[in-house]
């Protein structure tokens, strides 16, 4: 099992089209030992709790914009997994501005920050506060979740495209630091369009998906191939790659045009 004895935290689990549902069981049949967490509010709408005796884990309530609740999520895991962890995911993305329809042109200030707090900053918060708490093994990994968003315009993305850019440079700036200072590597993965609860809410996301699938050489990943690739990145298997993002797209970040597309033109 690749990762047998290992112990971390995985954020952002929702119901069973989650990303990190789909880690959270594939980490427990790897031989992992978990904490969940995710905002109170995504906990009652959630079946996050069915997930948690699957796994035999423990639900762990945290807003990740909250240093507070950050510092919580520590304290509390460190009593559960006895120790210090070995992998985190950060799975967590939401703006109001694209929840509410808000053209680009036309955003609300307030909730942009708001979009950078959630989606990005509080990737930040949480490898600080690991940090300063000295909460991480040496060789420990930490992944993040991107999109393609973040290097080319997609115009229903609106303001995530920013939350996704600034995520990928928080991830090369704090696994530098990390690298140098406890050999913890941080990737993030920059994900195909998945069909997910959250994502399906996004308007014109059926169209895209679609289109993204007839780009892709491969296909687009699905939400338990991108799990599987998070394994690889928890397992000792990667333990000098950091600093990256990795496409995990069929091939869609390197395809101009495919005959599926011209042949729909034609």
């Amino acid at each position: 099992m690749l990762l047998k004895g290992k112990k971390g935290i995985i954020s952002g689990a929702l119901d069973e089209n989650s990303i990190a549902w789909k880690v959270a069981e594939r980490c427990f049949e790897e031989g992992a030992k978990f904490t969940l967490t995710n905002a109170p509010i995504a906990l009652r709408m959630g079946k996050i709790n069915e997930l948690s005796e699957k796994c035999s884990s423990r639900v762990i309530a945290a807003d990740l914009t909250s240093v507070e609740d950050i510092q919580n999520l520590y304290n509390e895991s460190n009593d559960f997994l006895n120790g210090k962890v070995d992998f985190i995911l950060h799975s967590v993305g939401m703006s109001p501005n694209v929840r509410k329809s808000k053209e680009y042109g036309n955003l609300n200030y307030d909730w942009l920050m708001k979009t950078l707090d959630i989606s990005a900053i509080s990737f930040h918060k949480m490898m600080q506060i690991a940090e300063k708490n000295q909460i991480l093994n040496k060789w420990s990994s930490i992944v993040g979740l991107s999109y393609i968003a973040a290097q080319r315009t997609f115009p229903f993305y609106s303001d995530m495209a920013e939350a996704k850019s600034l995520l990928e440079s928080i991830t090369r700036s704090y696994g530098y630091r990390l690298g140098n200072t406890c050999k913890t590597r941080v990737n993030t993965i920059s994900q195909s369009p998945t069909i997910t609860t959250a994502g399906s809410g996004i308007e014109g996301f059926k169209a895209f998906y679609n289109y993204a699938e007839k780009m892709s050489p491969l296909g687009n990943a699905d939400a338990s191939e991108c799990a599987n690739y998070c394994i690889f990145l928890f397992s000792d298997l990667s333990r000098k790659i950091t600093m990256q993002n990795l496409f995990h797209d069929g091939g869609f970040s390197n395809t101009g045009i495919s005959e599926d597309i011209i042949d729909q033109f034609s």
